[in-house]
């Protein structure tokens, strides 16, 4: 796996636990006494993102700020979804002339 893929992975992994992370958020905000989960993104070097989930200090639901998460975790998925097709096409042509 080269590093554009791995890079790649890892930003859709945490996508897909920041939606989890808002639709949670969501489902549970009415609920009294509940904290929200917070995701927390930290770059690696050569690796991606590494992604941890904690609670918010606060109690009580903010469904502006997990409808919004929400809307932009679907953009980062999608972005890193269109790299990794970028890559696997420019791959093939590559092997194509190569061939």
């Amino acid at each position: 796996m080269n590093a554009v893929t791995s890079v790649s992975l890892s930003g859709l992994n945490a996508a897909t636990t920041r939606l989890d992370a808002a639709a949670h958020n969501i489902a549970n905000g009415q609920t009294p006494g509940f904290k929200r989960d917070m995701v927390m993104q930290q770059t690696q070097e050569q690796a991606g993102v590494l992604t941890t989930v904690g609670k918010a200090q606060e109690v009580g639901p903010e469904l502006a700020a997990d409808l919004v998460e929400q809307m932009q975790a679907t953009y980062a998925f999608r972005a890193n979804l269109r790299a990794i097709e970028t890559q696997n096409r420019m791959t093939g042509s590559l092997l194509d002339i190569r061939a």
